[in-house]
């Protein structure tokens, strides 16, 4: 039933609840609280502490207004019995109409001390007459829009919650409901509006919070198994002619972490059914040799390979690199990125579906119509969250056959979002770093002084290149930030002997590979830059990186550009600039001076930042989840996890023909998954 038409909605107000989500009835199913009011006691007025948001109630004995400046004042004095209290509202000249003397009401505000008298205020946020229903309970406190009113949603609420919740089926039989302690999802969602204690709210939150895990984790293990059994790949046969030449000829010998995981990788491959694999390594931890153990395996097989990157500065280092170890075994790598000239492309896309070319890299450019495959079997995806599911898709059906997917991330994610975002996929990760590598010193300063300066100086005289990086690349008016334009002039001024060069995002993509060429060719000794150099670009000599305005990045993305530095032998320094001493930078920066261990400062990012915003700019393949909370509700997603996997298995079964009904009454958690039952 659409909401409008509930008793005292109307058209006007349902179109302003519409930007809370709320259309039809149903949608309160999904509508929960953001907080609540314990109000089975009422604070008397002595009790409040000046300082804090608290509430109370009290009989209205004086109504007066005035004004102060452009403000109007409404003010009403209140008495508890005992003692008196100032209610203030700005601006709102109306409720001089509706107060009256001897009625009780319901106030909720910030405590305040009045300067001139020094007798306690409170500066109302919130307030209804005193009610049977608004006291003595505890009471819940919803997000609200323009023109809807607390007390106004509440009442809504109410009545489509009585509604709804007697039409609800329980989609979970009661064994299940037993053996995870589960409440009946009517009488969750009933509790979690209206608590009767502390005990009922958690029981429905850890029922909510499985409902919100539960059957994402079902799709995600449906496919899952669905790869596994349904999908018929391609059963490649380790034949080790090109491997070894490969392997035996390292100048160095593989970290115990490379070697299990190459070898799980070459089991999937052997495998009929298709891989799936995530392998999520730290910077630095080794990814390269995982790729060509993969690489060389299709390749013996007579299968071509294909790698795609998410910039063309990073496809085209794949590209030299692949080159490098790949031409002494006689195999044709090509490059395929947007940039090429038309004729160029066309011949390498010619190459490419002739099978001539045995290993392709390429950034998006890879899955273009125009681009067709002779024999492509494995499918290499590096720093997969900066591609969406569906050109993932494209990629592995260019092919007749069912291709092998291995998807690479030097981004440390936590266990909650790998099973989240990537639960469809096997994982293997690469804990372990190579023998030698000296760990990077990481320091927190507020600027750049004589000793930093004279730090900057002595790096260059040993040869060594430094990364300068800026958060912006133009000035803001809002935000007072040095931006890479202005500051690559200053440096170049500061430093006048060194060789300074500037790389943004708004350079054209020739320009950016020509000033990378130039600082890997060691003809720049400082490159200014923003985060473009974030990702996968490698410079061996590279031995500092000073980011100014540390506290506008996030963690995870001041770990990748950390990971940019130490690539050799070399003592390595990130110097983080910031003044900001608020608490979330403090801690933030404070992660960065005590640990390199990605996965740790994973952590912190999650927690700080939320996994919205956990990739730098909001993810649309991160689902939104009404309760459930990644970083604190781990275990429940475990749980849910495991729950998913055992009806996964078993979806014939009629007992849980009201879990897939509910499913699909969920169509936003399953796009683009045909047949979930």
């Amino acid at each position: 039933m659409e909401i409008q038409y509930i008793k005292g909605v109307g058209a006007a107000l349902a179109k302003k609840l519409q930007k809370l989500g709320l259309v039809d009835t149903k949608d309160v199913l999904a509508f929960f609280p953001t907080g609540w009011e314990d109000r089975r006691k009422i604070p008397p007025i002595a009790k409040l502490e000046i300082g804090k948001d608290q509430f109370t109630v009290g009989k209205i004995v004086q109504i007066r207004e005035s004004t102060r400046g452009k403000y109007h004042l409404t003010k009403v004095l209140l008495d508890d019995g005992h003692n008196k209290i100032m209610a203030l509202w700005f601006n709102q000249a109306y409720l001089m109409k509706l107060f009256k003397v001897g009625t009780r009401l319901f106030v909720s505000g910030k405590i305040e001390r009045d300067p001139v008298s020094g007798t306690k205020i409170i500066k109302v946020s919130q307030h209804e007459w005193l009610e049977k229903d608004n006291t003595g309970r505890i009471i819940p406190i919803y997000p609200l829009t323009n023109g809807v009113y607390q007390k106004q949603l509440r009442h809504i609420v109410d009545l489509c919650l009585r509604q709804e919740l007697k039409l609800l089926q329980e989609p979970f039989p009661p064994t299940i409901l037993e053996a995870y302690t589960l409440l009946p999802l009517a009488k969750a969602i009933w509790y979690f509006h209206y608590p009767a204690d502390e005990n009922t709210y958690r029981q429905a939150k850890r029922r909510l919070v499985m409902e919100d895990f539960f059957y994402l984790q079902l799709v995600l293990a449906i496919t899952r198994e669905r790869n596994r059994s349904e999908d018929k790949g391609i059963a490649f046969t380790f034949k080790n002619t090109l491997s070894a030449k490969y392997f035996d000829s390292l100048p160095y010998k593989l970290t115990g972490a490379q070697s299990r995981v190459i070898a799980e990788v070459l089991e999937d491959m052997k495998c009929e059914r298709p891989m799936n694999r995530l392998v999520q390594g730290d910077v630095g931890a080794g990814k390269t040799e995982i790729a060509m153990a993969a690489i060389l395996m299709a390749l013996e097989n007579n299968y071509q390979a294909a790698i795609m990157a998410p910039t063309e500065i990073l496809a085209t280092q794949h590209y030299q690199k692949m080159l490098h170890y790949l031409m002494p075994l006689g195999i044709q790598v090509e490059l395929l990125v947007g940039s090429l000239k038309a004729g160029t492309k066309a011949r390498k896309q010619q190459l490419v579906s002739s099978g001539h070319a045995d290993l392709v890299v390429g950034t998006h450019a890879l899955i273009q119509e125009k681009v067709g495959y002779d024999h492509l079997g494995l499918v290499i995806i590096d720093e997969q969250h900066r591609f969406g599911v569906l050109q993932r898709r494209a990629l592995t059906k260019k092919s007749g056959e069912v291709v092998d997917l291995l998807v690479l991330t030097a981004t440390p994610i936590p266990r909650s979002l790998t099973l989240t975002l990537y639960g469809d996929l096997d994982k293997s990760i690469l804990d372990e770093l190579p023998p030698g590598r000296i760990p990077i010193k990481t320091v927190w300063i507020k600027k750049l002084d004589a000793f930093w300066m004279k730090a900057v100086r002595d790096e260059v005289a040993k040869g060594n290149q430094i990364y300068w990086v800026f958060p912006l690349v133009e000035e803001s008016e809002k935000i007072d930030l040095r931006a890479a334009t202005e500051g690559s002039q200053q440096i170049a001024l500061m430093f006048p002997d060194v060789r300074v060069g500037l790389l943004h995002g708004k350079m054209k993509q020739r320009e950016k590979d020509a000033v990378m060429a130039e600082f890997r060719a060691r003809n720049l000794d400082i490159l200014v830059a923003t985060t473009v150099i974030e990702v996968g670009v490698d410079v061996p000599d590279a031995t500092m990186m000073i980011i100014e305005h540390a506290e506008r990045f996030g963690l995870s993305q001041l770990h990748q550009l950390r990971g940019r530095i130490g690539r050799r032998d070399k003592v390595s320094t990130c110097v983080l600039i910031s003044t900001t001493r608020t608490d979330n930078s403090m801690r933030r920066l404070g992660a960065m001076v005590e640990t390199t261990d990605g996965f740790k400062l994973a952590e912190v990012d999650l927690e700080l930042r939320g996994p919205g915003d956990y990739f730098g700019s909001k993810q649309s393949g991160i689902p939104t989840m009404a309760v459930a909370n990644l970083l604190k509700d781990e275990r429940i997603l475990l749980e849910a996890k495991k729950l998913a996997e055992r009806i996964a298995a078993d979806r014939k079964n009629p007992l849980y023909a009201g879990v897939f009904r509910r499913l699909h009454e969920q169509p936003h958690l399953y796009v683009g998954q045909e047949g979930m039952n």
